[in-house]
């Protein structure tokens, strides 16, 4: 079962408006379950978002529609077997700064999801372990920085940064690019060492990539991610090698990175 503890959300008010939470800050909490903050849906597969999806305008319609500047300072979460940070569809200038991520996870401990923008991950330390997969999805969000965290657990790999193409016949239109990954450490502790920054992670690698309907823009034109003009600068990784940062994109910064 799910426990979620605290919950940022829009609120449908009439046809087509929301009432989107604006401006808001938590700190100084432990929370043991989980953290959402949304706006059209809380992922980005529902019908809303589906039908949002088919029109051209559809990111600038999920990022008005959904909750913007939502802090979360000096916390500490602790998972039991989920998601502990979920920004949810169009979310902008959320962050999570100065903060202790515990437990376990069955996905990944950060999930920065479709259409979401400008969000920030800093500061924090990451002891929590997931079963298989990284630790901070990007999937077809722009804009955020994730800067002088800890990832204790790096394992099953860090950050990755891709758009899933298609998935719940949704149209994924943002491009997940201009993400500044800088200054974090990544701590390995094996011999199974998937990549630290992972930027184009799919590239249209699975099944669904084919479902959403046929429009000219989006992942509907490309299954691609298009992981592009993304900065990846002075990260260190420990237990591992610089070959654990992987660009699959165009124009990626990838400079004063170090290993021991």
């Amino acid at each position: 079962m799910q426990k979620t503890g605290i919950i940022v959300r829009s609120t449908r008010i009439a046809s087509g408006q929301w009432d989107a939470p604006r401006n808001v800050t938590i700190r100084n909490c432990r929370i043991r379950g989980f953290v959402r903050i949304y706006g059209l849906g809380e992922n980005a597969n529902g019908e809303v978002m589906k039908a949002s999806s088919l029109k051209p305008d559809h990111t600038s319609y999920a990022q008005a529609a959904a909750p913007a500047n939502v802090r979360f300072e000096k916390i500490q979460i602790e998972a039991p077997n989920g998601i502990p940070f979920y920004v949810g569809p169009g979310v902008t200038g959320a962050a999570l700064i100065s903060s202790q991520i515990s437990g376990r996870s069955t996905a990944v401990a950060v999930y920065l999801d479709a259409e979401s923008a400008r969000n920030t991950i800093s500061g924090n330390v990451f002891s929590i372990k997931t079963d298989k997969r990284e630790l901070i999805a990007i999937d077809g969000s722009a804009r955020n920085t994730i800067s002088r965290n800890t990832f204790e657990n790096s394992d099953n790999g860090g950050i990755f940064v891709y758009r899933n193409c298609g998935e719940g016949g949704v149209i994924r239109h943002q491009k997940p690019e201009f993400n500044q990954i800088t200054q974090n450490t990544f701590r390995y502790s094996s011999g199974r060492q998937q990549p630290a920054v992972w930027l184009g992670s799919r590239n249209g690698g699975k099944d669904y990539c084919f479902t959403d309907p046929a429009y000219p823009f989006g992942s509907s034109a490309s299954n691609a991610d298009f992981a592009d003009n993304n900065d990846v600068e002075g990260n260190r990784i420990v237990g591992g090698g610089r070959n654990l940062i992987v660009s699959r994109g165009g124009n990626n910064v990838v400079r004063d990175n170090t290993s021991q």
